[in-house]
């Protein structure tokens, strides 16, 4: 089934309210959601809830999004409007005041498995004026694997419960028996059933907060806010759009394999269309599904599309009237982006939905200059679970970790450094006092990686490195959902690329092993270290156009090596004292160097790649030179030439990178 959102009209030819009762209205609904995210946050007990992986709204009635939180991540945002339809769909007029809804189910709009929403209705006078929701992330929903990251399922039955509409509270009543047989089927039941009661209960903030504007207002004026808060934004929208160039702009983003398939990368394919009435996209000629659980459900898809067209219209609200001003195809079920029933889709969050939001980025570089942007890190988690040897009790437990990274180069200044992804800009990471204290895992290091900025005149943000070492603890298994080991995170206007993500198990001993981007159940022992990074952002400009001093900065202050301050930048500088931060430029011979990489620089990126490969297992080729030099894709543990990705990516880099050298 094709699924299309169609840009309807703007609903009205103007407001029905007063500007200062409009504008009071809109700001109280902003609080009444951010009250029930305020309770949640308190009540939770989930530690990954806790760390702000959680999203709340206010619908209408028809189960528009009327308002979101402050703080919200922009992937649940962009669904709750799909969950709070499914509920009507579901139900009908067999909805009554006192219910609440639970539904995690991603073929009908949600994200994954592990993100469970809470929906209830707001009754005023008998009637639904409007649908209190939040979401948030459970540690666990059972499948195959802790954390239920299993990047081995082909299909939804080995990823965890996946809760269609379903009342947990009905007319005011707990209804215990639905709730144990959802917390039950995952493996911290305890902890499942108090993140379902405080999400429950936060539900009834914002009902509480809403009914006191019906009592001072009147429900007429509340229920026309709502839809005028829908308008506004639309209007608002479709008026800029009035001063934006027309025409239509592609490009194509990777996710780096199929399992199922050969070696190669997969394509994410968008076309953006503005026609002057609204904002068109087409995402129909993308890759069919892969053999694993990098998919995307309709309603991820179209998340992510509404994430990444607002990130070039940060001063505009985000409600369903920004949807309104919005039409995407996506095409018929089977594909990457539109999977469908019963392909796995919990590791969409690395997979399609970044890669959307970074295409979509770079398509609206080129009509908003002003606000361009490269390639920002992808999202990543690595769980690790089995049982913890520090009770008496044996219990499970879930380390489950995510970590900051960079965004990408803008067009005026150096991307964002360690901050959260693009995905979710208010999720928070995880304190590691916290994670020592609830799990066998021991933080080993955790800090700024050098040279992971992608260079450019304007430099990426820079990712982090962390490490971590299991302690006490048996039955262990490490689970790890990523991207971009291959497509890795690129620059634009002539910026190079940042670095490949990946975890090492043991790296710098016998036992050292490279396990990759994506990977489920490996068993692992105490005393085991294992260590990541996160990419930083891909480069904006030419990086030899980055002045010599702004690259001696990033030298003392540790961003940038020596050695990659003459390697990418053509900048050659001498240590004098380190321990005073006291370096200096050799002119002359940065002038000769800069001089030497613009004439060769074409023909490294052409340069046999296999010959490259080579030199890279012999020794004589950093990883970073085989990538930002030659445009070269390996397996990063073996040297291994991967020769499809490698075409594919040297393409990638002569559109974004090549093309704009010296033009």
């Amino acid at each position: 089934m094709t699924q299309i959102i169609q840009t309807p009209a703007v609903r009205s030819s103007g407001p029905a309210l007063d500007p200062v009762t409009f504008e009071v209205l809109k700001n109280a609904f902003a609080t009444s959601v951010d009250l029930m995210s305020e309770q949640i946050l308190r009540t939770c007990y989930s530690f990954v809830i806790y760390s702000r992986d959680f999203s709340s709204a206010l619908c209408d009635a028809q189960g528009n999004t009327v308002m979101q939180g402050s703080g919200d991540i922009a992937v649940h945002v962009g669904t709750l409007h799909f969950q709070c339809k499914a509920v009507l769909e579901q139900f009908g007029t067999d909805i009554h005041d006192g219910d609440v809804f639970a539904i995690n189910d991603p073929y009908r709009g949600g994200t994954h498995f592990n993100d469970v929403s809470f929906i209830r209705p707001i009754f005023s006078q008998g009637e639904i004026i409007g649908f209190a929701q939040n979401k948030g992330h459970w540690a666990d929903i059972g499948g195959n694997v802790p954390g239920s990251f299993d990047v081995n399922a082909k299909e939804h039955f080995g990823e965890g419960l996946r809760i269609t509409p379903v009342r947990v509270y009905s007319k005011h009543v707990f209804l215990h028996d639905v709730a144990q047989l959802l917390v039950s089927n995952t493996r911290a039941p305890e902890q499942a059933m108090g993140d379902l009661h405080a999400q429950s209960e936060a539900t009834a903030v914002c009902e509480r907060e809403v009914l006191r504007l019906v009592d001072k207002y009147g429900k007429d004026t509340v229920v026309t806010a709502m839809q005028e808060t829908q308008d506004y934004v639309e209007r608002i929208v479709l008026r800029q759009l009035q001063n934006l160039p027309r025409g239509t702009w592609e490009t194509t983003d990777y996710l780096d394999v199929d399992p199922g398939k050969s070696e190669g990368l997969v394509p994410i394919k968008i076309r953006l269309t503005l026609d002057g009435e609204g904002i068109h996209y087409d995402l129909s000629e993308s890759a069919p599904a892969v053999a694993t659980f990098l998919n995307s459900g309709y309603g991820t898809s179209h998340s992510a599309i509404y994430a990444g067209t607002k990130t070039f219209f940060p001063e505009v609200p985000l409600n369903s009237g920004f949807y309104a001003a919005v039409q995407a195809e996506i095409g018929e079920e089977g594909s990457v982006v539109n999977a469908g029933w019963p392909h796995a889709v919990t590791g969409f969050c690395s997979g399609p939905y970044e890669k959307i939001m970074n295409g979509i980025f770079e398509l609206w570089s080129q009509i908003m200059p002003e606000r361009a942007m490269a390639c920002a890190f992808n999202l990543e988690y690595l769980l690790v679970g089995g049982r913890d040897a520090r009770t008496s009790e044996d219990n499970y437990f879930m380390w489950y970790d995510w970590m900051a990274g960079g965004w990408g180069g803008r067009s005026s200044k150096d991307g964002a450094s360690a901050t959260a992804p693009v995905f979710g800009p208010g999720l928070a990471v995880q304190p590691v006092e916290g994670q020592e204290r609830l799990s066998p895992v021991l933080t080993t290091k955790h800090e700024i990686a050098i040279d992971s900025a992608g260079p450019g005149r304007f430099r990426g943000g820079l990712g982090i490195e962390k490490g971590g070492m299991l302690t006490d603890a048996h039955s262990t298994v490490m689970s790890y959902c990523c991207d971009r080991s291959r497509s890795i995170t690129w620059g634009i206007e002539g910026g190079l690329p940042s670095i490949p993500h990946g975890v090492w198990l043991n790296q710098g001993t016998e036992d050292e092993r490279f396990l990759g981007s994506i990977f489920s159940s490996v068993p692992i022992q105490p005393g085991d270290v294992f260590t990541r990074p996160s990419a930083g952002g891909g480069g904006f400009g030419d990086p030899l156009e980055r002045t010599a001093e702004e690259v001696l900065e990033d030298v003392i202050d540790g961003y940038v090596s020596i050695d990659r301050a003459a390697a990418d930048y053509g900048v050659v500088i001498e240590e004098v004292d380190a321990e005073l931060d006291d370096y200096r430029i050799l002119a002359e011979d940065t002038e000769a160097l800069r001089t030497q990489i613009r004439a060769n620089r074409r023909g490294w990126l052409e340069e046999d790649a296999e010959a490259v490969a080579a030199r890279y297992r012999e020794g004589k080729v950093g990883m970073l030179d085989v990538i930002r030099r030659h445009g070269v894709i390996l397996h990063w543990g073996t040297g291994e030439l991967l020769e499809n990705s490698t075409t594919e990516y040297r393409q990638l880099m002569q559109r974004r990178s090549a093309a704009r050298w010296d033009a």
